[in-house]
């Protein structure tokens, strides 16, 4: 089963790919039309209006950068974040499964744990910066 080490850098691309366009689709109505109904949805949950703004915001804009791994830990702290408190302020009460359940932003959570302690990886902008730009082909 060693062999399947080599497919890593490909598996932390796919984690990218997916949260990065599921957050991407969760922000851009938001971003792109639909701020003042989200600061009024958050300012109902008891958090203040510009926290509508900071949300928004990391989940167009940081869905952007974790699909390109450019500063992909901070980003997905930041999308890690945005979740947990989806989960605590909006989700929670629903349970795990069902409608309204935290299962779906709990495995978004998941995946932006993973990165945060992982990196984008090798296949990713980051890597590129930091010189270890040999992308996926240049492994070991």
């Amino acid at each position: 089963m060693r062999y399947l080490d080599h497919s890593q850098p490909l598996a932390l691309l796919v984690l990218r790919i997916v949260l990065g366009a599921i957050m991407i689709a969760h922000g851009y109505h938001k971003v792109f039309g639909g701020m003042a109904h989200t600061v009024q949805f958050i300012s109902n949950l008891g958090l203040p209006g510009w926290a509508a703004y900071l949300s928004a915001y990391t989940e167009f804009f940081g869905g952007i950068l974790i699909i390109l791994g450019l500063i992909t830990r901070i980003t997905a702290l930041a999308i890690l974040i945005d979740m947990l408190v989806a989960i605590a302020k909006v989700h929670w009460k629903n349970g795990l499964v069902g409608q309204g359940g935290f299962e779906f932003p709990l495995s978004l959570a998941a995946i932006a744990f993973a990165l945060i302690l992982f990196g984008g990886g090798p296949i990713a902008v980051d890597a590129i910066r930091r010189g270890g730009g040999k992308g996926w082909a240049g492994r070991g």
